[in-house]
Order: C-alpha cells, then sequence, then structure tokens
C-alpha cells in the first residue's frame, strides 16, 4: 500500500493512466507488426502477446492481494476485469464506424479463444463446490485452468493455421494479411522494445491500482466494489487503449483477440492467486458476491460469442446487437455490486 496522501494518490493515479494510454497505442502498433514477421497472425497475437503484456498490472494486483490475503480483492479483481475489459470491446466497436467490429474481425482462433474462455471461467465456479483438498495449499483447479489454457492456446494457433471452416468473406471483412513494411526493423528488436514497453505499462499500471485501492479506502468503498470498479477497471486500462489502438490502425482481428486474451488471463489471475494464498484453497474462500462476476463474465462472453458467429454486417451507430447487449450487462451488474 503507498503511503501518500488522497491528494497525491489522484495525481500519481491520473499521470500513470497518462503513460498507460501512450505506451499503450505503441504497444498496439508493434504487436500488429509482430503478429506478421512471427507469422502468429492477429488473433493469436493478440491473445498471446497483447493479452499477457496488458495484463501484467492485474497478475500483479492479484496476486499481492492473495498473498497478504484479501481473496475477494483478488478475485474481483480478475474476474471484475473480464467484464469491464468485454465491455470495452464494445466501446472499440463504437469506434470503428465501416461496420460491426465482430463482423469485419472474423476468425477461427477468436471463436475458439472465446469458447475456451467460457471454459476457463466455468471451471472456478465447479472448483467451488468441491471438496476443500489442497496439494501444498494449491487447489487441483488450479492445474487444470493451466492445462486447459494452453491446450486452448495451441489450439487457437491450429485453428489459425489450418481452419476447418472459413468466414463467409464479405465487402466489411477485414482479412489477416501481412503488410509490407518500408523499412523493416530487427524482429529482436521489436521484442526488445516491446519488452521495454511491456515493464513501462506494468509498472504504470500497478500505480494505477495501488492509487486505486487507497482512493477507494479512504473513500470507505467496500473490498469487493475495490475490486470490481476500481482495481478491475485501472489495471484494464492498457487492454482499452491498445484494442482501440488496434482497431484505428486496422488490425481488427488483433483487437479482438487481444481483449479475449486479456480475459483468459485474466481466468489465470485466479490460479496465480490460489498459489499465493497459503490458507487453503481460494477458491473456497471466495465471496459470493466475487463469484457473481463469474457469472457476469460467462454472460457477456456468451453475448460475444453469439456475435462473432452471427456476424451482424450493420446495427445503430454501426455496432452490433452483442455490444449494446455487453455494455447493458455491465451497466446492470455494476448497478447491482453498488446496491448490494
Amino acid at each position: 500500500m503507498l503511503d501518500v496522501s488522497l491528494t497525491t494518490a489522484l495525481v500519481v493515479f491520473l499521470v500513470a493512466a497518462l503513460v498507460i494510454a501512450v505506451a499503450g497505442t505503441f504497444l498496439a502498433r508493434l504487436a500488429d507488426r509482430l503478429a506478421d514477421r512471427t507469422g502468429l497472425g492477429e488473433a493469436v497475437a493478440g491473445a498471446v502477446l497483447l493479452g499477457a503484456s496488458t495484463s501484467t498490472p492485474g497478475t500483479v494486483t492479484s496476486v499481492v492481494a492473495g498473498y497478504s490475503g484479501n481473496v475477494d480483492l483478488a478475485a474481483s479483481n480478475a474476474l471484475g476485469g473480464i467484464a469491464a475489459q468485454t465491455a470495452f470491446l464494445a466501446i472499440a466497436d463504437i469506434t470503428y464506424r465501416r461496420a460491426n467490429l465482430e463482423h469485419a474481425a472474423a476468425s477461427a482462433s477468436n471463436l475458439t479463444q472465446a469458447a475456451l474462455l467460457i471454459l476457463l471461467l466455468v471451471i472456478p465456479l465447479i472448483a467451488i463446490h468441491t471438496p476443500d483438498a489442497t496439494v501444498f495449499a494449491i487447489h487441483p483447479a488450479t492445474v487444470v485452468l493451466f492445462v486447459a489454457y494452453v491446450a486452448g492456446v495451441r489450439m487457437a494457433r491450429r485453428d489459425r493455421d489450418d481452419p476447418m471452416w472459413s468466414p463467409k468473406q464479405t465487402p466489411k471483412t477485414r482479412p489477416d494479411t501481412p503488410e509490407d513494411e518500408a523499412n523493416p526493423r530487427p524482429t529482436w528488436l521489436l521484442f526488445v522494445v516491446f519488452g521495454m514497453l511491456v515493464a513501462v505499462i506494468g509498472v504504470a499500471g500497478y500505480l494505477v491500482a495501488r492509487t486505486g485501492i487507497l482512493i477507494a479506502r479512504e473513500t470507505g468503498i467496500g473490498e469487493t466494489v475495490v475490486g470490481t470498479l476500481m482495481t478491475a477497471v485501472a489495471t484494464s486500462l492498457p487492454e482499452l487503449v491498445t484494442t482501440v489502438a488496434a482497431v484505428r490502425a486496422g488490425a481488427l482481428q488483433l483487437a479482438v483477440g487481444g481483449i479475449i486474451g486479456g480475459n483468459l488471463f485474466d481466468v489465470l489471475f485466479l490460479s496465480a492467486a490460489d498459489v499465493a494464498y497459503r490458507d487453503g484453497s481460494i477458491y473456497h474462500a471466495i465471496g459470493a458476491d466475487s463469484a457473481f462476476w463469474a457469472l457476469v463474465g460467462l454472460a457477456m462472453t456468451g453475448v460475444l460469442l453469439l456475435g462473432l458467429i452471427r456476424r451482424q454486417e450493420h446495427g445503430p451507430a454501426n455496432i452490433g446487437f452483442e455490444s449494446v447487449l455487453m455494455l447493458v450487462i455491465y451497466a446492470g451488474a455494476v448497478a447491482l455490486t453498488v446496491a448490494m
């Protein structure tokens, strides 16, 4: 916890958020170039490169909270982040004026990753109702989460390289094709710069999270509200910035894949927090208010998956039905959390 005044915390919060906005824009552009250089493709690169890097501050927050025994803060930070980031995708859809984002960013890999996210969200909910048995204070569900994630990402990569089906191409579909570079820099240099930006975002995101906690506590807000509405949103700022930047750069599959990939890592926050939590299974210590946000994440991901499958080309203001429903679900969940 930072030992500073409320005014100082507010200043640090705003400055760190500005740093995230600037660094996140460059991070999205680099991820798009690395997707072409490595052959991963935008969807997988978004899930692995952007998902992992932008989730750094959230991971740190959940691990620290878990180790210190703040179970609901650790869980609500992870699960609330999933809902917030999915809502950010709806915001990105609003910024893309040519068509519905989920229509233009058609990708088999993103479908696979969305289905994987639903599976990963269900595992902790099942774990809550299993015997409270651990090995070295780690519940078996933690291992299952890691194994399922690795297997799912490998499947998404295979679906990108050798898909068993392909989406219908329309004039509004934006295919994932490598772009020519006028002055290509060495790939290793791109990775070095990418790593430096990740470090900057990680530090800035951590400061946003810690000052957010201080601000929330000084104003008397409860721990679950802090986790879902303060730290979850604060540590998800990199996802918002990189997603909007990717959309503006035309890397649509990268934008969608980055959000879904970040959400996959958010579920893994629980695994990391379970390892850090030394008093047994963190899944059995999670309160009902925190588990509620896992259900919210499931609902929003289900709607997103429907949107990716349906591929509505146009809707009101060029946004799809899924974006409207995701924002409605998130707003309703926030209202219920504040009221509870």
